[in-house]
């Protein structure tokens, strides 16, 4: 039995990508719970991680060398636990293409935009008094959402899975798929709506949704936390 990879991680949709990965692939692993909202992200030793100051990261014991080795960012997290694993990553040249294309369109378009139509549309508004101020990002980014929506929706006309076999790319964009809290519908998107509750069916897809669900906290809430909360995820600068 390999050594158990630690990841630091916080339960978001970046976050899940990485508990699904391993839960799927069936690596051991150790939860680093890393507050976001309480600023554990900008310590020296989780920066020495991550120099982006972001979750999630893994420092993997058994990577073949004879040395730990950490890795930030979650697509490059998942592309190195599918080569280790030999799973959900295809071994040929087109098949692996394929994976990735689908993999950095999410870490590029789909997580990026549909994380500001969560910024937008749930918790500037417990931060900006006069809703005006804002109407034009949430138009802005709620479309692209609907987008991208139709991007997958198309994709998936055809096939089961994104890159045809179920692959780390699935795993990368079902944790964004969130229709309720983007303004979204799955009436007008039915293959996205039948590949989700495809993905979502599957227990090592549940068992990494699940990680660290009791550490959630609502950022949109009223109250001094959530507003400090929101002050220090929001408002971050070069430091």
């Amino acid at each position: 039995m390999p050594a158990p990879i630690d990841l630091w991680y916080w339960p978001t949709p970046n976050g899940w990508k990485v508990t699904i990965a391993l839960e799927e692939m069936e690596l051991p692993y150790v939860l680093k719970p890393l507050n976001i909202g309480a600023g554990e992200q900008f310590t020296p030793d989780f920066q020495a991680i991550s120099p982006n100051g972001r979750m999630p990261a893994i420092v993997d014991p058994d990577s073949g060398d004879g040395q730990p080795l950490s890795i930030f960012e979650s697509g490059a997290i998942l592309q190195y636990l599918g080569l280790k694993s030999g799973r959900f990553y295809s071994q040929d040249v087109r098949g692996r293409a394929e994976v990735d294309q689908w993999l950095f369109w999410q870490v590029g378009g789909l997580g990026p935009m549909a994380g500001q139509t969560h910024h937008f549309r749930q918790y500037a508004p417990a931060m900006i008094a006069d809703q005006r101020q804002i109407a034009y990002a949430v138009r802005r980014y709620t479309d692209e959402t609907h987008r991208l929506y139709g991007v997958m929706d198309r994709r998936l006309s055809d096939r089961d899975y994104l890159a045809g076999d179920y692959s780390i790319a699935d795993m990368a964009a079902w944790p964004w798929i969130l229709p309720a809290p983007q303004g979204q519908s799955f009436d007008e998107f039915p293959n996205l709506r039948a590949w989700y509750e495809r993905v979502g069916a599957r227990p090592a897809v549940q068992r990494g949704r699940a990680a660290g669900d009791e550490l959630r906290r609502n950022l949109a809430a009223a109250g001094a936390d959530a507003a400090a909360a929101r002050k220090l995820l929001f408002g971050q600068r070069a430091r």
